[in-house]
């Protein structure tokens, strides 16, 4: 027989539940969006910037569960979003979010998520979520919020078992832009917050896969003059930029999948060799895929701020984030693309580079800051590429 999570402080007042494929069923305190939906649940083991996390493309289709227990305490702050709005389907969090104490806060997260659509779940045991993650490997799940506290468990069950998952699927062109922009907004500083920069003359075309908006700024402060274009746009699209440098963005999805319109168009720039390539996330992996190589679906994937990462050149350890269910094969790179950084978790490829070309790209996630600067060099080795 499944397991059924009934805690004791929960059970006789639950108002959201969580029903995973195997029929493991959580029950907990809803707030944010009533509804239902359906994803693919991962955990992420970050002790802040939640509000990043649930405005980050890459986790479209995905639910979150937050393995730190407090979650919600500084608020909502508008500026500190990565995209206009969240794009992870919910939220799985130990505590029902507090009042915020944050001088910057605007919104509580339960006011933001209700607002925005997103469901939140609280009062769960999310170790042993996160345990369930580990074992069944990102599992499918469908979640529920409904106040009256009434659960149609085998219809939620079927929801979770029906849901496609994400292997094979293109998300990128759900959370990418419709036409291209410019952009000229830098890096946070203190005390003046966001500046803006429109007079730098490395001019960069930087494709759009589910951008997160510091990769923009760290862009723009590293001297670059940017302008994003969408998913899908074309080799002869980029190149009627007249691009020094080509940037390729995070995303959510199957690499595979994206790849299948993305891939000829990165080797359409790869044909240029006096521009430099630099690529993140899904974008590593669709430079990868481009070179040759393959990408595979990890087993729970890394999710966190906490990942240590070494570029193998130099032996430097870097304390990165990460946001990835897919990873490129290492054992699959061609003879002329070396691989450059490594997971020190697992030993998975984390960065590659072209042989003897200013074309290289990186899994983890160097703007997110967690080192806090231990990866902001990349940014400077691709402006610096530039001629």
């Amino acid at each position: 027989m499944n397991t059924v999570d009934t805690p004791s402080e929960t059970s006789k007042k639950a108002t959201a539940c969580i029903v995973l494929a195997d029929g493991t069923t959580f029950y907990g305190q809803g707030f944010g969006a009533t509804g239902q939906i359906e994803a693919e649940l991962c955990f992420n083991t970050s002790m802040t910037g939640y509000q990043e996390i649930m405005t980050d493309p890459s986790y479209a289709g995905q639910a979150v569960t937050f393995t730190f227990p407090h979650i919600g305490n500084t608020g909502i702050t508008f500026e500190d979003s990565e995209t206009s709005n969240p794009v992870a389907r919910a939220m799985i969090v130990k505590h029902f979010p507090t009042k915020p104490s944050n001088y910057r806060s605007e919104q509580t997260l339960s006011e933001w998520l209700e607002k925005t659509g997103k469901i939140g779940v609280s009062n769960i045991d999310t170790r042993r979520l996160t345990r369930a993650i580990r074992q069944q490997g990102a599992p499918h799940v469908a979640i529920e919020h409904n106040p009256n506290g009434t659960f149609d468990i085998p219809k939620l069950l079927k929801a979770a078992r029906d849901f496609v998952g994400l292997e094979g699927l293109d998300l990128a062109q759900e959370v990418t832009v419709d036409k291209s922009y410019g952009w000229d907004e830098e890096r946070w500083t203190w005390p003046d917050g966001y500046s803006k920069n429109n007079n730098n003359a490395k001019k960069v075309v930087a494709i759009d896969f589910g951008a997160k908006r510091n990769i923009l700024r760290c862009l723009t402060s590293a001297g670059c003059d940017v302008v994003v274009l969408p998913a899908t746009a074309s080799a002869q699209d980029v190149l009627a930029h007249n691009p020094q440098g080509v940037f390729l963005s995070n995303g959510p999805g199957d690499p595979a999948a994206t790849g299948i319109y993305a891939v000829p168009m990165i080797k359409g720039i790869l044909e240029h060799k006096e521009i430099p390539i630099f690529g993140i996330c899904l974008g590593h992996q669709m430079l990868a895929l481009a070179l040759g190589a393959k990408t595979i679906k990890m087993n729970h994937g890394h999710h966190g701020a906490n990942h240590p990462v070494k570029e193998i050149s130099t032996g430097k350890v870097e304390i990165t984030s990460m946001n990835h269910g897919f990873a490129v094969d290492s054992q699959s790179l061609p003879e002329n693309v070396n691989e450059t950084h490594i997971s020190l978790f697992d030993g998975s490829n984390c960065g590659i580079e072209l042989a003897n070309r200013p074309v290289f790209s990186v899994q983890h996630h160097p703007e997110a800051s967690p080192g806090p600067q231990d990866s902001f060099y990349l940014f400077e080795r691709f402006a610096a590429a530039i001629s």
